[in-house]
Formats: C-alpha cells, structure tokens, sequence
C-alpha cells in the first residue's frame, strides 16, 4: 500500500522516513519530492509498505506523530487525478 507522508520539515530524509516506518513492517519504497530547480525538499513524500495490514498499522500509528519537530500528516495515497483543464493550444 502506498501512502502519503505530509507535513514534514524540510530537513528529513528518504533515510529517516524508511527508519521511521520500519518500525511497522518492511518498507519497500520511500519518494521524497522535492523542487526540482532547487532540490529542496517540498515537505511531502510517499511511502511504500508491501503488507497491507502492516501500512494499516503505520497510519494508525504514525498519523500526528512527531519527526524532527512537525506533527505528521500519514494517510493512504490517493491515485493522481486530473483535474487540472486542458491548455489551449499555443500559436
């Protein structure tokens, strides 16, 4: 299950999330995102645990935690939409 990793500070690492998950279960993938024309990170990321019931376990008991000084926002991700309209084309 993949889930959505928020308000964190900007100091964490994909190191420091698949420590702090570990603690659940395995941790198959960890993404941070980040800006891409500064790499700073943007305070987000995902992370993915192969075992439903051990991400189940993660968001209950990591959602509202604290890392490195912020309280974690930690919930199934939802799958990318596209709401955004299209552009008109440009002439």
């Amino acid at each position: 299950m993949k889930m959505y990793v928020g308000n964190l500070s900007y100091n964490v690492t994909a190191e420091d999330l698949k420590e702090t998950f570990s603690a659940y279960g395995t941790v198959a993938d960890v993404t941070l995102i980040t800006d891409r024309d500064s790499g700073q990170s943007k305070g987000f990321g995902f992370v993915e645990m192969e075992n439903n019931s051990e991400a189940d376990a993660a968001i209950k008991g990591l959602n509202g935690s604290n890392l490195q000084g912020r309280d974690m926002k930690v919930n199934q991700a939802q799958p990318k939409s596209n709401s955004r309209p299209q552009r008109r084309p440009r002439y």
